[in-house]
């Protein structure tokens, strides 16, 4: 898997130098407007943008979008109406016309030829699933996380958009956040010697199977399409909690709820993985949670351990810290960066903090244009959300597993493999 993506660069190459002589074999006259030259951007230089799910993050994400001077959103998708329309009034507002279409059932929107990528910022239970039928449907892929619900949805999303050649960004954005990418370069620059552990900030690690919620009178499918919202997952009842609540996540996991690790370790433990520079391979053992904590093992003896508590009180939210045997680093969302040597700091320029997605986004619309690897490609996305989906497999049944990172399936535990899948809902079972 690890020799996968320079494959994918020289195919890349090979036929951008194809393009490039066939281009050298005639002069072309076009108009200055056409090359972008009074200022606006190519049409041909412009990518074509359809949104599923614009409400909370998803709104966030899109506004990120539409400030790109390159991108042109042709149609939102939403199975609420109230978000729909005000999406729709949103775009319209920024084209400067009423074309923007406006889409319940995203089929529909993934079908027309003249979009080039999509934007997936649903509720957790699409996000997934519905960036590989996008990839099927031809369309590059920016989607929230948590990515995937289980194991199998994650090698899926990987072996698809790998299969198909589609770019693939997950939201996992500190990878293009200017401290985080400091941070990491002292680690991997080798001044902490030998790594031997590192540590993420789950958020929560509290993972239980699928309540339910109280039937409620259900709206007209025009003012929410409740059937496409359940999608993939298991049938229940209408109930508006469960509407708001879908960032996150009434059904993960194969059944799991409460989502575990996955919301905040998509994040910290992702960090961990490309500290390690591990992006293509997960921790091969999962032990059951002492206290606040819990522990995984890679392979080499690296020991991964997510905690609540224990962290430095000027790092904020998504805390990650690597230990070697010469020094550790200690990083955040406020900007700081805690390191054992405050000369490894001597190089930084101007401290930021926060945790943005405009550099991510950015990044993902570059690689659409020239066909590469985005920060947070699927192999990245796949293997993070891997381990994070272990980690509540082993939350839920309390017991140390081994998991074989090759056949990606569990050693001598069967209910530990079943809960690597879910059963899917007609008619999106494949």
């Amino acid at each position: 898997m690890s020799q996968t993506p320079g494959i994918l660069r020289r195919q890349f190459l090979r036929r951008a130098l194809t393009a490039l002589g066939a281009a050298a074999a005639a002069p072309h006259i076009v108009a200055s407007a056409a090359l972008g030259k009074d200022g606006s951007v190519a049409p041909s230089d412009t990518i074509l943008l359809g949104a599923m799910g614009i409400g909370g993050r998803g709104s966030y994400d899109f506004g990120c979008m539409l400030r790109e001077p390159d991108v042109r959103c042709v149609a939102v998708c939403d199975v609420q109406r109230e978000r729909r329309e005000r999406a729709k009034k949103m775009v319209d507002a920024r084209n400067g016309d009423d074309k923007c279409a406006a889409y319940v059932d995203f089929r529909e929107m993934f079908a027309r030829p003249d979009i080039d990528a999509v934007l997936i910022a649903t509720g957790c239970n699409w996000h997934g699933f519905g960036a590989i039928l996008a990839a099927k449907a031809g369309k590059d892929a920016y989607a929230e996380k948590p990515t995937t619900k289980t194991i199998a949805e994650s090698l899926e999303l990987a072996a698809t958009f790998q299969r198909t050649a589609r770019v693939f960004q997950g939201g996992m954005q500190r990878r293009s956040v200017a401290h985080f990418m400091y941070a990491m370069d002292i680690i991997h620059s080798g001044k902490l010697g030998k790594l031997h552990t590192l540590y993420a900030h789950p958020g929560g690690m509290t993972v239980g199977m699928s309540g339910w919620a109280p039937a409620e009178p259900e709206p007209s499918k025009e003012e929410v399409d409740w059937d496409l919202y359940l999608g993939t997952a298991a049938w229940r009842p209408f109930n508006r909690g469960l509407l708001r609540s879908g960032w996150s996540c009434f059904e993960e996991g194969g059944g799991l709820v409460g989502a575990g690790i996955l919301p905040w370790g998509s994040h910290c433990v992702d960090l961990c993985q490309w500290a390690k520079q591990s992006d293509d391979t997960v921790p091969v053992e999962y032990h059951p949670p002492q206290g606040d904590q819990t522990t995984a093992v890679y392979a080499d003896g690296v020991k991964l351990v997510i905690r609540n508590s224990g962290w430095m009180p000027n790092v904020g939210s998504c805390p990650m810290r690597a230990e070697g045997d010469k020094g550790w680093v200690e990083v955040g969302d406020s900007g700081e960066i805690n390191v054992s040597n405050p000369e490894w700091l001597a190089a930084r320029g101007k401290k930021t903090g926060g945790y943005p997605a405009d550099s991510h986004i950015r990044d993902f619309f570059d690689c659409v244009k020239s066909r590469g690897l985005p920060r947070a490609n699927h192999f990245v996305t796949c293997n993070s959300h891997i381990a994070c989906h272990a980690v509540n497999i082993a939350l839920l049944l309390k017991r140390k597993l081994t998991y074989d990172p090759k056949k990606h399936e569990f050693i001598g535990d069967e209910q530990a493999n079943r809960l690597r899948s879910e059963a899917l809902r007609e008619p999106w079972r494949r």
